[in-house]
């Protein structure tokens, strides 16, 4: 949570934890206990959105942000509603909170109308979807917390629609810097980085 400046009454942290965990209904100030509870009800989101109730349709704005309030409205008052507060990751900002209504109708008519559902996409096909959806919904980044890992189980949704497997994001994680370049190339829309990257993750399953 550290690793992103943030201003305005969104960036309230959890007292006592040293401006390390946000403001929470738990009251974790250890960045670790937040971590594993994160994860442990991203695991049961991931169940749930790819498991129990699967569904090969188009994927709107509000479906992520359901997926987005069931897997941290435990946690955070603000979960599944859009980022109020401006984000920015070194000197790298991310959209401006007041544009985040206008940037997600249009990522909802411009790119998840256009790419979804993935049904009968071949492998070239799906990959250059995801990496496009990848970027644009990175570069928004609508909420406060947990971007990055949203948008990985949009991608395994798109994967499972097209009937693939979920990605290997190891490659990813194992070499941050290429896919931060990779997402700064796709704010002049150069897809490629991102697409290079994308068919490593599918094709290491």
């Amino acid at each position: 949570m550290s690793k992103y400046k943030v201003g305005g009454s969104q960036g309230l942290y959890q007292p006592e934890s040293d401006d390390l965990v946000l403001a929470n209904k738990l009251g974790l100030i250890n960045p670790d206990e937040m971590n594993e509870a994160e994860l442990f009800l991203l695991e049961k989101l991931y169940e749930e959105v790819l498991l129990k109730h699967f569904s090969p349709k188009l994927i709107q704005v509000a479906d992520i942000k359901t997926w987005h309030r069931k897997w941290l409205g435990n946690i955070y008052d603000w979960a599944g509603e859009e980022r109020s507060v401006n984000m920015s990751k070194g000197d790298f900002h991310f959209s401006a909170a007041a544009q985040i209504p206008r940037l997600l109708k249009e990522f909802e008519q411009d790119y998840l109308n256009k790419f979804t559902p993935c049904c009968e996409f071949n492998e070239d096909q799906l990959i250059e979807a995801i990496a496009v959806i990848h970027i644009e919904f990175i570069l928004i980044h609508p909420f406060r917390e947990g971007n990055g890992r949203l948008s990985r189980l949009l991608a395994d949704v798109m994967a499972l629609q097209a009937e693939f497997q979920p990605l290997d994001y190891s490659c990813w994680d194992q070499d941050k810097e290429t896919y931060f370049t990779a997402i700064q190339a796709g704010m002049s829309m150069n897809y490629q980085p991102m697409i290079d990257l994308v068919r490593r993750a599918v094709e290491a399953n």
